[in-house]
């Protein structure tokens, strides 16, 4: 399987990523995740983090997804998917830098 980063959109209240995915022999489909802008604050995500936190919200899903019931076409970014994302990547890099000094 083959996931491509197409971009970004950017609206009033969200940011919108899209993505293409390709997994033959299955047809190529496009997905896009949403996260509210009120995410992107000094304590929670940084803007930077946008293409990976949606990244891995869709692996998650194509990971789950079955014949009878595929992955969503549209997904959102929630409280418990930002809380998961920056304990398993921001203290991955305070320990990196623990390591450094």
């Amino acid at each position: 399987m083959y996931i491509q980063y197409v971009g970004f959109e950017a609206a009033a209240s969200s940011r919108i990523y899209a993505f293409h995915v390709i997994n033959a022999p299955d047809a190529a489909r496009d997905f896009t995740v949403t996260v509210q802008s009120q995410a992107f604050r000094p304590d929670g995500l940084k803007l930077q983090d946008g293409p990976g936190i949606c990244f891995a919200r869709l692996g998650q899903e194509l990971q789950g997804q079955t014949q009878e019931s595929p992955a969503e076409c549209h997904l959102l970014i929630g409280d418990r998917d930002i809380k998961e994302y920056l304990v398993k990547h921001h203290s991955e890099k305070v320990q990196r830098k623990k390591k450094e000094i």
